[in-house]
């Protein structure tokens, strides 16, 4: 196991890099990276860094020459043997040859595409453009490397027993967060944070905290290099990008109705079992549970990703019925913002009525939260999202307005043809 604070005291990035393969991703991108280049290979897309928390200047607080580096340093990479021979030959949800050999040796030839960057009131404009299964692959490692730099910029300032003590303190809080955990029946727990991780090293720490304190309660990490080291099961099925850029691929309103369940039949093509995963909230779940065909209630479960998740489930739970569906055989996975308390309420509340799950992110590979003077370690909301398809502007309204994203007129379109109400308003913690 790496000593990380004395990794950190070193600060060689080129013995540790942010990213470090570009299987240091989550695996849901592979999978949908798949799909994409079989049905929308040539569509252009742009990607762009979206600060949510404003009051973090990233400009400010990290080196433009350091970022560069970091960013050029990940468009060298390519798979390597033992990582191409783990993709073409391990079992991903009980099936063997998960990644096509026509997609492995397209994806082993790839190097990502250049970016722009810019700097603008004290934040970065980063920007991807390309065909997009090509940019899409940049979204996970760009936030990577924004979130490390940014906790390298703190950590440059601290000595070397002060690091000692901060991880010290880490490991202990997390482990608190582990002891509670463990004591939860029936407990399903995967790590969903790479994207906003304190750093790669953190993370794979974290992870095996989990696989030592949990045992069989933890099912995986969304990371594949992480999974592919440790060797436990990677995680992940789809993503509001799917809708997102299909949605501003349609011509008319009624192809945009229509567009978020035509790209889950072309998912149910490629995947069957615990890959069947409803992703609902992209433009409203009520809205999208509402005109959903019954084919989908067929599926094995939905993931709860925005507003609040008890009323998000049991919205599932009364559409599986309404469709004469058993709710004990559905599987629920909860992904946002997540912490211990609400995993323990959830678990609690759903327990016995559907196959409860929990992808946590942030608060298991991001809690740094009163460690160190003025919270300067405390993660925050940035994300990197599709904003573009082929010239037109993407849109995403979510179960939480302070999620919403897009030009306002679009948005106002957006809700009229999905029928969007009355939104409640939920503070963004991550």
């Amino acid at each position: 196991m790496a000593d990380i604070a004395a990794r950190v005291w070193a600060h060689r990035w080129k013995i540790d890099p942010i990213v470090r393969s570009l299987i240091d991703t989550d695996f849901y991108k592979l999978l949908m990276c798949q799909s994409v280049r079989r049905k929308f290979a040539d569509a252009r897309v742009t990607f762009s860094l979206i600060n949510r928390a404003t009051e973090v200047r990233l400009a400010e607080l990290i080196d433009e020459g350091e970022l560069h580096e970091q960013l050029d340093h990940i468009r060298t990479l390519s798979l390597s043997r033992g990582e191409s021979t783990w993709l073409r030959g391990n079992t991903f949800y009980g099936k063997r040859q998960m990644f096509r050999p026509d997609f492995m040796e397209w994806f082993e030839g790839l190097r990502l595409p250049p970016y722009h960057l810019e700097k603008r009131d004290g934040q970065y404009e980063l920007t991807f453009e390309g065909a997009w299964p090509e940019v899409m692959l940049w979204e996970v490692p760009a936030l990577a490397v924004l979130m490390e730099l940014r906790s390298r910029a703190v950590l440059n300032r601290m000595g070397k027993f002060e690091l000692e003590i901060l991880y010290a303190r880490a490991m202990t809080k997390l482990w608190q967060k582990v002891e509670r955990l463990k004591t939860i029946p029936d407990l399903r727990l995967a790590d969903f944070g790479t994207r906003r991780r304190h750093g790669f090293l953190w993370q794979d720490w974290c992870v095996q905290a989990m696989m030592e304190g949990l045992g069989p309660k933890f099912v995986g990490t969304s990371n594949c290099l992480i999974a592919m080291r440790r060797d436990i099961e990677a995680i992940g099925t789809n993503a509001h990008e799917l809708p997102m850029i299909t949605c501003a691929l349609a011509d008319s309103d009624q192809e945009l109705r229509q567009a978020p369940y035509r790209v889950l039949a072309d998912w149910q093509e490629e995947h069957e079992g615990n890959l069947r995963i409803i992703l609902p909230d992209t433009y409203g779940t009520q809205g999208f549970l509402a005109h959903a065909p019954d084919w989908l209630a067929r599926w094995t479960g939905i993931r709860i990703d925005s507003g609040d998740p008890a009323e998000g489930a049991e919205a599932a739970i009364a559409w599986w019925l309404r469709h004469g569906e058993e709710p004990r055989d559905k599987l629920v996975i909860f992904s946002d913002g997540l912490d211990v308390e609400a995993i323990e309420s959830l678990s609690q509340r759903f327990r016995g009525r559907v196959k409860a799950s929990f992808g946590w992110g942030t608060m298991l590979t991001n809690d740094f939260v009163g460690l160190v003077a003025d919270d300067a370690l405390a993660p925050f909301s940035l994300v990197c999202k599709a904003v573009s398809a082929n010239g037109r502007p993407t849109v995403k309204l979510s179960d939480n307005p302070l999620k919403a994203m897009g030009p306002a007129n679009e948005i106002e379109r957006y809700k009229r043809v999905f029928g969007l109400g009355v939104q409640t308003p939920r503070a963004l913690r991550v």
